[in-house]
């Protein structure tokens, strides 16, 4: 199986590394928690991506590397879509937040204000702020 991009029902553009991103999320702790499964699910079908093709996906994840994504709002997209992985068993483990820098700091934002930034989209996703507004603020604080 061999794809590239991805346009959502919405029209918003999504590479496939973004979900490649999200699956190796759901299991940095060695297992795919079934919250997670149905997370990566759903997000793979907004993708347009069928069952087979999550599948397929997930199991050839480990043969991925890593290519950060460009615009602000790409970064911000793939940081808030792992966060929703991590946040689908309602546990945020040592590794997960790890993870979640380490993306962070690929995407190329500054050491400084990563934990500020980490903490920002954790508790947006949780207290499900709406992924716009949520964007509007994170931009405020890379700012500040």
């Amino acid at each position: 199986m061999s794809f590239t991009d991805y346009i959502t029902s919405s029209g918003k553009h999504v590479k496939k590394d973004h979900f490649l991103h999200l699956v190796q999320v759901a299991e940095i702790d060695g297992k795919i928690a079934e919250e997670e499964m149905e997370v990566l699910y759903k997000e793979g079908r907004k993708f347009g991506l069928t069952d087979p093709e999550i599948e397929a996906i997930i199991d050839k994840e480990k043969d991925f590397h890593y290519m950060p994504p460009y615009s602000l709002q790409d970064k911000f997209d793939e940081l808030y879509n792992i966060s929703i992985i991590i946040l689908a068993d309602n546990v945020i483990s040592d590794g997960e937040r790890k993870v979640l820098k380490h993306y962070a700091i690929s995407a190329g934002f500054e050491e400084k204000i990563l934990d500020t930034l980490i903490t920002h989209v954790l508790e947006g996703v949780q207290n499900g702020v709406d992924e716009e507004d949520l964007f509007n603020s994170f931009k405020k604080k890379i700012r500040e």
